[in-house]
């Protein structure tokens, strides 16, 4: 029986994480600029700098000890912004994304934030979809692009 573990990520796991992220959206590269793609898929050094600078946690999802997910946050204020979520496609189907969100969600709660937030665009539809079935609306705040991808937000407002 295949099993699913949701744990921080360490600095070590950069290059795994970098893997995840251009894996999971390069069926979509051509949806993006250049610039947009660049930005969506930071490679390990970019990742390393985001774990060293603390800027907020980092999660993996394991699927039979091999890393397939994974989310971050930032901290703004009282909101947490959700970046960088991505589940490999040959690991999608399996509720990785949905764990990936609960863990981000009970982090929040825990520390006092009273919002989760996130960008996306248009045709990221099975995020769209995962993100809307666990609370999420679309609001009408920036970004809207992402160097010329066009974006939208959504967010969640957490229950006290």
């Amino acid at each position: 029986m295949p099993h699913i573990q949701i744990q921080m990520a360490e600095l070590n796991d950069a290059v795994a994480i970098a893997s995840v992220l251009d894996e999971s959206f390069r069926e979509y590269k051509s949806l993006y600029t250049r610039e947009g793609y660049a930005a969506t898929t930071p490679n390990s050094e970019q990742i390393k700098n985001r774990i060293r600078l603390n800027e907020g946690p980092t999660w993996l999802a394991l699927y039979d000890d091999r890393i397939v997910g994974t989310v971050s946050a930032v901290k703004k204020k009282m909101a947490l912004y959700i970046r960088s979520m991505a589940v490999r496609p040959a690991a999608r189907g399996k509720k990785i994304g949905e764990l990936l969100l609960i863990e981000v969600e009970i982090f929040a709660s825990e520390n006092g934030y009273k919002r989760l937030f996130l960008s996306t665009t248009s045709f990221l539809t099975r995020a769209i979809r995962l993100y809307e079935h666990f609370g999420f609306y679309r609001i009408n705040e920036g970004p809207d692009n992402l160097f010329g991808t066009p974006l939208f937000t959504m967010e969640k407002v957490l229950e006290p």
